[in-house]
């Protein structure tokens, strides 16, 4: 018989190893950091800060979530209400990796504030891999940014914006192929579905045609037409996946590939992609299969990610938030390539502001931070505020404290300490001579 800790739970809990016990702390410290749970100074907005969170043993095992979608792209619940439904999961890290597209980003990131969950802001990217043979197949990237954001936004968000309106005459070629299968759809109707300002996926024609009476169901519509290679699929305008993924090393981001499983030569795309800077690929899924591609990903040395892949259909055949039960030691690599990581990206950031600063510079820093906040909070949206303070303030949502302290950001707050920000206006300091 177990003792009284083990009582009533079926199974004795197994010894951590020295390295998951390593892992766990690291995690922790990370999670539930010391310098978001302290009094904020008088110079940090409220709002701009995650509740404080309770203390937590190593051996407590946080939930991450890396893998989701809201109704910003294929899926069917506000980011708000994502990050609602993921609390409830017990999420505490929440990555949300909508199609092609950030635009849910603040508001998860204003909601999750609010709930004591930590986002990762994220993109699931499409993209095109080329074969040997000529022939093409789309591969998914996932694409994992700190809470800065990426670096070069515009870089990134010029692709996104390309592949997003190659999405539009996708849809519509899909609805001409459909039109000559006598299965017709109304264009207006499928745009209603996808919702104001998403392109819409095979996934809103899928719901289209489901509603049109043409298929029973999603399963059926995509089995039967809208496959890759099915009669009614078509082909978008996305950049070749090694493309994609040296954009996203370039912007500051880790770049995992998505459900390898899908893919029909997953070795070669593997191998083509980490030739090309790929960190890590999605091993673990809800069911618990890993079907070979941990040894691909150890063959490659990848780190190995999973995530639910959540839509928010409902129904038994998807898997919930939360659901992937990631080893620790897993989150471990993760966190530790990805930190120094979005640590450059915030070094970045912030050195392009210290060089220009400017207003809409100002909006760009924190365009995953609620600007609109940050100016009417009590210390920001008074009489005036150093430029100073406004580094002070991203760097400790951004970053730990100790990563906040290295010399260039030191540097970078001298050279702001002059300037500084009147009724949401940035003032340069008068030139001496």
């Amino acid at each position: 018989m177990g003792g009284g800790k083990t009582k009533g739970r079926g199974k004795s809990k197994k010894k951590l190893s020295p390295e998951q016990i390593l892992a766990s702390r690291y995690i922790h410290d990370w999670v539930f950091r010391e310098d978001r749970d302290s009094t904020p100074p008088a110079s940090t907005a409220e709002d701009f800060l995650p509740p404080p969170r309770p203390p937590c043993s190593a051996g407590h095992r946080p939930v991450f979530e890396f893998h989701c979608h809201s109704k910003c792209s294929d899926g069917f619940l506000s980011p708000l209400s994502v990050v609602q439904k993921a609390h409830k999961r017990g999420v505490k890290v929440l990555a949300l990796t909508d199609h092609d597209t950030m635009a849910g980003i603040p508001e998860a990131m204003e909601a999750a504030n609010k709930l004591g969950i930590l986002i990762i802001p994220g993109v699931e990217i499409s993209s095109l891999y080329s074969t040997e043979a000529g022939t093409e197949e789309l591969v998914h990237i996932l694409a994992y940014y700190g809470g800065c954001g990426p670096a070069k936004h515009e870089e990134l968000n010029n692709l996104l914006t390309s592949i997003r309106t190659g999405r539009v005459l996708r849809a519509k070629d899909m609805l001409a192929k459909l039109n000559k299968l006598k299965l017709p759809l109304n264009w207006e109707h499928i745009v209603k579905i996808a919702g104001e300002g998403v392109a819409p996926g095979r996934l809103h024609v899928a719901r289209a045609m489901v509603q049109a009476g043409h298929v029973e169901n999603l399963k059926q519509a995509f089995n039967k037409y809208l496959h890759d290679g099915g009669p009614a699929y078509a082909k978008g305008s996305e950049p070749s996946a090694e493309a994609v993924v040296q954009l996203i090393a370039n912007t500051g981001g880790v770049a995992a590939l998505a459900h390898p499983w899908a893919l029909k030569n997953p070795a070669a795309v593997i191998r083509s992609l980490e030739a090309a800077g790929l960190h890590a690929m999605e091993v673990y899924r809800s069911d618990g299969k890993v079907d070979g591609f941990g040894e691909l990903a150890d063959l490659h040395s990848l780190i190995k990610l999973g995530g639910s892949d959540f839509h928010g259909r409902g129904g038994n055949d998807e898997s919930e938030l939360g659901s992937v039960n990631l080893p620790l030691v897993s989150i471990y690599r993760f966190l530790k390539l990805a930190r120094p990581i979005w640590c450059n990206a915030s070094k970045s950031i912030l050195q392009s502001f210290a060089e220009e600063p400017s207003s809409q510079r100002l909006e760009k820093l924190t365009i995953f931070g609620r600007p609109d906040k940050l100016k009417q909070s009590p210390s920001i949206g008074g009489d005036c505020c150093r430029c100073g303070q406004v580094v002070d303030l991203c760097l400790s949502s951004w970053l730990m404290k100790e990563e906040g302290t290295e010399a260039e950001f030191d540097a970078i707050r001298l050279k702001l300490s002059q300037t500084v920000i009147s009724d949401g206006e940035i003032q340069l300091p008068i030139a001496t001579h």
